[in-house]
């Protein structure tokens, strides 16, 4: 089963750009319900943000993003995309971090970033991270935002539910009564959702259906 720890599956998908989770626009999620997260500045935590539009979009609204991301070229490309030169040091064992402006990307693997490397996160954004994940995986990555994040975080989740027992994932589906339960003690609420047009579910004739949370951690 594919997990968070196997960067090299990820730097081959980058590699061969078969990298159909990256929409190249904001989501549109993230555009209708930014405010959940909060006033101006946060320090957004990213997981797994590959080279997202959703960071220029955070940083655009005036908060500060960090984040995470295990394919270093993604990183690069990030910064390169958006012409900004950044700023490069080394943290822990095998982690680089690239700052500029109000970005801070980290690229290495999630669990090696401790609180000291990642700094004060008080909020959460999480597309195409959590999905990414096996079952087996997701409880302890949850476990891990949560400890990096600041009490009485906030934070936006887009997951996606779909049926097909011929899909190779990732994605995952990850339903709601999962999300509460990774989520045990925060509030959860159901606040938006759609039809997913994403790529491999075309090619794959899979209806699926995007759903978005807003966290109070």
């Amino acid at each position: 089963m594919r997990g968070i720890m196997e960067i090299d599956f990820w730097a081959r998908r980058w590699k061969e750009g078969r990298i159909g989770f990256h929409e190249g626009a904001t989501n549109v999620y993230l555009a209708r319900h930014v405010d959940r997260l909060g006033p101006a500045p946060r320090r957004v935590l990213v997981p797994l943000c590959g080279k997202t539009e959703d960071m220029a979009f955070l940083a655009s609204r005036g908060h500060h993003v960090v984040g995470i991301e295990a394919v270093e070229d993604a990183v690069r490309a990030f910064f390169a995309e958006h012409e900004l030169s950044a700023t490069v040091r080394d943290a822990g064992e095998h982690i680089r971090v690239y700052t500029a402006e109000r970005f801070t990307l980290l690229a290495g693997d999630l669990f090696a970033c401790t609180k000291e490397i990642v700094g004060e996160v008080d909020a959460l954004y999480d597309r195409a991270a959590l999905v990414a994940l096996a079952g087996d995986v997701r409880p302890r990555y949850v476990d891990h935002l949560r400890a990096l994040l600041a009490p009485q975080s906030r934070g936006l989740l887009v997951t996606f539910e779909f049926t097909s027992s011929s899909f190779d994932p990732p994605p995952y589906p990850v339903g709601e009564d999962e999300v509460r339960r990774l989520y045990t003690g925060a509030r959860v609420t159901a606040i938006d959702e759609g039809p997913c047009d994403g790529p491999r579910f075309r090619e794959s004739g899979i209806a699926a259906t995007e759903r978005c949370f807003a966290l109070e951690l």
